[in-house]
């Protein structure tokens, strides 16, 4: 695939690895920032060779892994220097407190204090030490500073029991890690966007729907809030995990998107309408389940056309829709950019392959009023920055 927009790319991770039960997930973090094209470097503190050897990082990094003060003397400049960020996960309250107070007695925390740049932690402990007041002291004046806090999590800590104190999932680490690194020019902006199929219930059982995973949807959302914005996501039915960070609202049918987006539509300054929504919808609903029979005639009606709702009004947001065909009907993408009064359609030929429905890859046109642009296959997250690009150009 040719032409990945990824955040990460030839950045540099300082990677803070500290005493904790969640260390070994360090090895799949810096996997993960790796496939994003950065390069890491980890340092360990010696409680964090407990749980997880220092060789483990080495392959995983394809770099040396920094731990003593004393080796190398300038280390504690020198590693600082050529970073872009530092990222410490798992943070434990030994650090996050040394951090906050100034205590510079090892090489991570002479490190912290050295370092200018932006900095992301991740806490992780047990819920009594989290819920401590002293603790929750120490990272309030973190957070003050500037310091970057994702998590942690509510569920099965190591000790057996329930509670606030997992250490952040790797995905939302690394979504963190490049929202602080990516551009902020959305900042200010309220951006509605669409998600996933919808559901048009013939009987309280069956429904008519479409093959929508969402995943395009949740991508521009993503996207969008790494950028600044702030985001509502209306998403139909998807197995996907909530985006953190988002306002989610969930529906079910075409009528219930219609309502949501109406709702949220008026402080708003972008709507993107990515969600795949059922064009008809049974002109009756039953209200016990269809009788199995030898033949069935269902007689249908449109559902709520939004984008035409939308572009009528003379107050609206910029707006972006979708037009998922089976072919390179490019003229009819722009028909409908012309009749819904849009602002920029993306279409979609979903018969390519590796493009479309339910796949991690896209291949879309972006048609607007001055042109259109053919992206070759990509990530659909290459996809939604693609997106942003653009419609931050036509706003410039």
């Amino acid at each position: 695939m040719r032409g990945q927009k990824k955040v990460l790319r030839n950045k540099s991770i300082l990677l803070g690895v500290t005493g904790g039960v969640a260390a070994y997930k360090a090895v799949d973090l810096v996997r993960r920032l790796r496939e994003e094209e950065a390069s890491v470097t980890v340092i360990m503190t010696e409680a964090a060779k407990k749980f997880i050897t220092p060789l483990s990082l080495e392959i995983a990094s394809q770099e040396k892994v920094h731990s003593d003060l004393f080796s190398n003397p300038p280390s504690h400049i020198t590693l600082p220097a050529n970073a872009d960020i530092m990222v410490i996960a798992p943070a434990t309250a030994n650090t996050i407190a040394k951090f906050a107070r100034g205590i510079a007695d090892n090489l991570l925390t002479t490190c912290l204090l050295s370092f200018t740049g932006k900095t992301v932690i991740a806490p992780s402990m047990n819920w009594r030490m989290y819920e401590n007041p002293v603790f929750q002291e120490n990272l309030q004046i973190l957070r003050s500073r500037g310091i970057i806090q994702i998590g942690p999590e509510k569920g099965s800590l190591a000790c057996g029991e329930e509670g606030i104190g997992r250490m952040s999932e790797i995905p939302d680490i690394v979504e963190t890690v490049s929202a602080a690194l990516g551009p902020k020019d959305l900042t200010g902006e309220r951006v509605i966007v669409t998600a996933g199929p919808t559901r048009e219930y013939l009987d309280p059982i069956r429904f008519l729907s479409n093959r929508s995973s969402g995943k395009m949807g949740y991508a521009i959302a993503k996207a969008a809030l790494r950028r600044g914005a702030d985001v509502i996501l209306i998403s139909g039915p998807s197995a996907l995990p909530q985006p953190k960070g988002v306002k989610f609202v969930l529906v079910e049918t075409a009528v219930g998107m219609f309502d949501a987006v109406i709702q949220e539509l008026p402080s708003s300054t972008l709507l993107v309408m990515s969600a795949a929504v059922s064009d008809f919808m049974p002109a009756e609903k039953a209200g016990e389940k269809i009788e199995k029979s030898a033949e069935l005639i269902l007689k249908l009606r449109q559902t709520p056309d939004i984008l035409s709702e939308i572009g009528k009004r003379k107050e609206r947001p910029f707006t972006i829709g979708f037009a998922a065909e089976t072919g390179d009907k490019i003229e009819r993408a722009r028909k409908k950019l012309q009749q819904k009064n849009m602002d920029m359609i993306i279409l979609n030929d979903v018969t390519k392959a590796g493009s479309g429905f339910d796949v991690d890859t896209n291949s879309v046109v972006i048609l607007d009023k001055d042109g259109e642009m053919s992206l070759p296959l990509m990530s659909k997250d290459s996809v939604a920055e693609a997106i942003i690009d653009r419609l931050v150009q036509l706003r410039a």
